[in-house]
């Protein structure tokens, strides 16, 4: 088994490759690698879409308005944004905030893989329908899943998956928000719950550099820098 110092040791790892990927066109047009911030030790990960315009400018996820709508979510069961891990499918801005392309997707897959197993959250919240329909390996929408537990095997990972609705679009339907506050109400219950058992496999490294984009790494200075920047020490 990997101590914490180890599995952050490793993502920090992960994430210096993301910040030199070129494995798909994405990285033509970004301002900044989006890989995700928070608690690297976090029982509760949230899965969203891609970064927009303000995360591309900041390398943080979740900053513009759907993030304080976020915030404002996790206050109210009692947490925090430091006590979670958030990240997204892609990690690089998909031009003009379009929908990310299924080899995009493709691509960015062993970097959330990886975050997933070094993390090694209890409960993953997927925001909307691609995160949704990533990481349960089936096209139902968020609209017939949303709020509905269920345990999904990531990589090696045994996790309680909980689709919601992306806060972006509860920001313009009301009904959609009550329905989101509702179901993110369901979360400290599912921490609470017993561990699940974990495959075999969690024993094994996640993602090895042959599996991972075939990337150079960003020199040490900056993965130190930008590791310090989302608390991933």
């Amino acid at each position: 088994m990997r101590s914490a110092t180890e599995r952050r040791e490793q993502l920090k790892e992960v994430y210096g490759r993301a910040l030199g990927c070129t494995a798909c066109p994405l990285h033509q047009t970004r301002t900044t690698v989006v890989f995700g911030a928070g608690n690297a030790d976090a029982d509760l990960m949230f899965i969203g879409e891609g970064p927009g315009a303000n995360e591309d400018k900041q390398g943080v996820p979740f900053v513009g308005r759907a993030g304080k709508l976020l915030d404002t979510l996790l206050e109210e069961i009692g947490l925090d944004r430091a006590s979670v891990f958030i990240a997204n499918v892609v990690k690089c801005r998909p031009p003009g905030n379009r929908d990310p392309h299924p080899e995009e997707i493709e691509s960015c897959h062993p970097f959330l893989r990886a975050q997933v197993e070094l993390i090694e959250p209890k409960v993953i919240c997927t925001l909307g329908n691609f995160s949704t329909k990533l990481l349960r390996g089936d096209p139902t929408g968020i609209s017939r899943l949303h709020g509905q537990d269920e345990v999904q095997t990531i990589g090696a990972r045994a996790i309680r998956l909980l689709p919601l609705f992306h806060p972006a679009a509860a920001l313009y339907t009301p009904s959609s928000l009550q329905t989101l506050r509702d179901d993110f109400a369901r979360i400290p219950a599912l921490l609470a719950a017993p561990p699940l058992p974990q495959p075999h496999l969690a024993d094994e490294q996640p993602d090895s550099p042959q599996s991972q984009p075939e990337v150079e790494p960003e020199t040490d200075e900056a993965i130190e820098v930008a590791s310090e920047q989302l608390g991933l020490f």
